[in-house]
């Protein structure tokens, strides 16, 4: 059955960022999917309603593991409680990440670095850890959550689309030297509906990113989350070192930042 190809009974994934938003989606999505969590963010309250939800919604286990992951150094403890806990791990969810906008000249060499700190040595980080115990289970699945901004030019992201764009490329370079066991692909949102863009969303904006966008809404997270399941499980087992664009059909920027001309 196709739909088999989709189930992840059996198996253990850590999903960072995962107390809102997309990351907070994909958990979900996986544990429905029969996949049991370690899910790591900031936020111990919210991780706590996600890890109740999980268990109400699903019957899979969650474990939260709070922490700030911009420290490299509370990487360890993701792999470890996915170890301790149930003894696998096979597949690892980076989507922890994101930058603000600014102008150009307003961007300073600390602030770029800091950038590609959070977006990708993160990212980076966590899979090299998780790769040997990801190597005996009997391979594995990493997916990173990038954003069309990392393909796409617009003003004002010089340091967020530099990341992103990096992370697409790691994604790529990363598949080579982990084939065959171990996949490596990426999904680069649009414009979503998240929290993040809710706290700069006004009615103008909403009418002007929708009808920029070929699809004429904006995305949901679960339209992410299906993605995230998708390059998780074996329905995507010839694939690797690839970004799929869930976009709304995007081939220009659609977030008006009126940043005033230099």
């Amino acid at each position: 059955m196709v739909l088999d190809l989709f189930r992840l009974d059996g198996r253990v994934a850590i999903v960072t960022g995962a107390s809102r938003g997309i990351g907070a989606a994909s958990a979900l999505a996986l544990a429905e999917c029969g996949a049991d969590l370690v899910v790591s963010a900031r936020d111990p309250e919210a991780l706590a309603s996600l890890v109740k939800t999980v268990a109400e919604q699903t019957g899979r286990r969650a474990i939260a593991v709070p922490a700030d992951l911009n420290d490299l150094d509370n990487l360890p403890a993701l792999v470890d409680a996915a170890i301790g806990s149930f003894d696998r791990l096979d597949i690892v969810v980076n989507n922890v990440g994101g930058t603000m906008p600014r102008p150009f000249l307003d961007t300073s060499a600390r602030y770029l670095e800091a950038a590609f700190h959070w977006n990708v040595t993160v990212g980076f980080q966590l899979t090299k850890l998780a790769v040997p115990h990801m190597l005996a289970a009997g391979g594995g699945s990493v997916v990173n959550v990038s954003s069309a901004v990392g393909h796409l030019s617009d003003r004002g992201f010089v340091g967020y689309g530099t990341a992103k764009g990096a992370l697409d490329q790691l994604t790529r370079l990363s598949a080579r030297d982990l084939a065959p066991r171990i996949r490596v692909n990426a999904v680069a949102p649009g414009s979503i509906e998240t929290d993040a863009l809710g706290s700069v969303l006004n009615d103008d904006m909403r009418r002007t990113m929708t009808s920029m966008t070929p699809l004429q809404r904006l995305g949901r997270v679960e339209d992410i989350a299906v993605a995230v399941v998708y390059l998780a499980s074996d329905a995507s087992s010839f694939l690797t070192g690839k970004v799929i664009e869930v976009d709304g059909g995007l081939n220009v920027p659609n977030l008006p930042l009126g940043l005033p001309d230099l």
